[in-house]
């Protein structure tokens, strides 16, 4: 069974399971194909387990009894990229706490007829998903999931933090506004009395979380994206954007031309098959260890100041395996 018939089959239990069901004609109009089809596919459901009963009287075709789904309208392609994306990044090894996530796929597709859930399963596992190396958060599911109550409650919370900026633990009390997973690690973002401001936090660094009882409203401006603003990754710094003009040498230029590293970025390939690379960022710290992961296959052309921090990092890094 391709993936074509797939799609028809669960459209027409969708249709079947709407309101009192539907005549053959009206059912074959609906998923597209010919009475003759709708007849072997509403057979196919029959094998399938799927309880379909016909009424004389209105000449319609129904499902009798509970329906296998409730009516959520999902498609075809839908449902697969549903199951397919929660069981696989649910999955052991995959990102930390979701395996809820697994479990609903499994509930769902477990709701399928046989038939069709074997077949949805091997179209499933022709799909995979690679995520980058990250941190299994040991011991972090108790603070991850008060969080989750805290930003839904609106609850403050008091927490201990090993800060890799300060260099030393601090305890601040967090308003969170929101759970963001990226790359490697999950991040709660909200504002911290300690820095009188908004910051983000990593999860594995949070060594101690207890809820309060104090309230708070969240602003109404407050948004992910209006926080992060041009941040090349994580952490906006304070100043105006810097306009980043970088050149990549031909051997990684289609690679870097490929990817949509930022949002601002835009890309124009020279004569000599060299890519100019353009970007407006908030700070200049996070671009700079992306430019370092190129090696010599990338120039810093502006500005001046990206093009020194670079500079000194490469120096150091040359002093390291080298007397200099």
């Amino acid at each position: 069974m391709n993936i074509n018939r797939v799609t028809r089959l669960i459209k027409l239990l969708q249709a079947l399971q709407a309101g009192a069901g539907d005549s053959p004609d009206r059912l074959a109009a609906a998923c597209g194909v010919s009475r003759r089809t709708i007849f072997r596919d509403l057979e196919t459901l029959k094998q399938a387990g799927v309880p379909i009963a016909f009424d004389n009287d209105s000449k319609r075709y129904a499902l009798a009894g509970a329906h296998f789904l409730p009516p959520v309208n999902f498609t075809a392609a839908e449902a697969l990229s549903l199951i397919a994306l929660a069981k696989q990044l649910g999955d052991e090894g995959r990102v930390p706490f979701l395996g809820p996530a697994r479990a609903a796929a499994l509930k769902l597709e477990g709701n399928l007829p046989a038939q069709l859930r074997e077949e949805m399963q091997t179209i499933a596992r022709a799909i995979q998903f690679r995520i980058n190396p990250y941190d299994p958060l040991t011991g972090k599911q108790e603070i991850y999931e008060q969080l989750v109550d805290s930003i839904a409650s609106r609850r403050v919370v008091i927490i201990d933090y090993a800060s890799l900026t300060e260099w030393e633990t601090i305890r601040t009390r967090l308003r969170p506004y929101q759970l963001l997973f990226n790359r490697h690690s999950w991040y709660v973002v909200g504002r911290s009395s300690l820095h009188r401001g908004p910051r983000t936090f990593n999860l594995s660094r949070i060594t101690t979380l207890e809820p309060t009882r104090q309230e708070f409203a969240r602003p109404r401006g407050f948004s992910l994206e209006r926080y992060l603003g041009n941040a090349w990754n994580m952490i906006p710094e304070s100043g105006p954007d810097h306009r980043v003009h970088l050149r990549f040498a031909p051997l990684v230029a289609h690679n870097v031309a490929e990817v949509q590293w930022h949002k601002t970025q835009q890309t124009e390939f020279r004569e000599d098959g060299a890519l100019d690379f353009r970007a407006q960022v908030s700070g200049l710290n996070e671009i700079a260890w992306w430019i370092l992961g190129y090696g010599d296959q990338v120039e810093v052309l502006q500005p001046a100041k990206l093009r020194r921090l670079v500079a000194a990092r490469v120096k150091n890094m040359y002093g390291t395996y080298f007397e200099i």
